[in-house]
């Protein structure tokens, strides 16, 4: 999970960006922030992806194949 102080510092160089021009370190820091940022944001949705189950109105599991698989292998 990243930090409030990460996510302000992302949001401090978006608003730079739009007012100035970044330098080039500035813009190799927002990169690795940004990396950073969606990794989190992938694995947090894997997550949650992994905890649905579908079921139809007769309550037979109809959960997709692909995400069975997945969640299989993330037990293993």
């Amino acid at each position: 999970m990243l930090s409030s102080d990460l996510l302000a510092r992302i949001n401090e160089l978006a608003h730079k960006a739009k007012r100035d021009k970044l330098s080039e370190e500035e813009k190799i820091e927002q990169q690795k922030l940004r990396a950073a940022y969606l990794q989190v944001f992938r694995n947090r949705f894997e997550e949650q992806l992994h905890s649905i189950t579908v079921v139809d109105g007769t309550g037979k599991d109809i959960t997709p194949s692909k995400l069975k698989k997945s969640k299989s292998r993330r037990k293993n």
